[in-house]
């Protein structure tokens, strides 16, 4: 398998020059070179202008079903940018959508676990065991008998408690 070149099948080549490297300067540079580096350098900074955002570059990298998902967020991250900075509200931007998720991750697990229970009519959902509480020699409750008295309590999965039985 042929891997695709990262530079599109052009040579890559450093537009720095060779006084990249601060050793390379270190050995002397003519005043030219220097005139090359400093304009370099100040090609290098950006115009307060810069980079203009394109309005149709957001519509032309994201498809319409994650531009409405996002978008309650979205509105919420622009409508904190003039009071926080763009930092700082795509930082409560992306926790607000974390923590979000998370609470509803809690709810969907709660109500599973209390909805679909495993027990005796079923064998699918979730089943919580209790351990024992260990109790040794000396503290309150020793020994610890167990509230089971007949072989058919252990592993009812809650049959004996059903309506049903008669």
């Amino acid at each position: 398998m042929v891997k695709a070149s990262e530079t599109g099948g052009v040579k890559p080549m450093s537009i720095a020059g060779r006084f990249v490297n601060e050793r390379e300067r270190l050995l002397g540079m003519t005043a030219a070179e220097r005139d090359f580096r400093k304009q370099w350098l100040k090609d290098q900074e950006l115009a307060p202008s810069e980079p203009k955002p394109v309005p149709e570059m957001y519509k032309a990298t994201h498809n319409p079903i994650r531009r409405f998902y996002r978008y309650p967020l979205d509105t919420l991250g622009k409508m904190l940018e003039p009071t926080l900075g763009l930092q700082s509200a795509a930082r409560v931007r992306y926790f607000t959508g974390k923590i979000l998720l998370g609470i509803a991750g809690a709810y969907v697990l709660t109500y599973y676990v209390k909805y679909n229970s495993n027990d005796w009519t079923r064998k699918t959902g979730m089943r919580i065991l209790k351990s024992n509480i260990s109790v040794h020699e000396g503290d309150p409750g020793y020994p610890s008998i167990s509230q089971r008295s007949k072989p058919s309590e252990y592993g009812d999965r809650g049959f004996n408690d059903n309506k049903l039985n008669l």
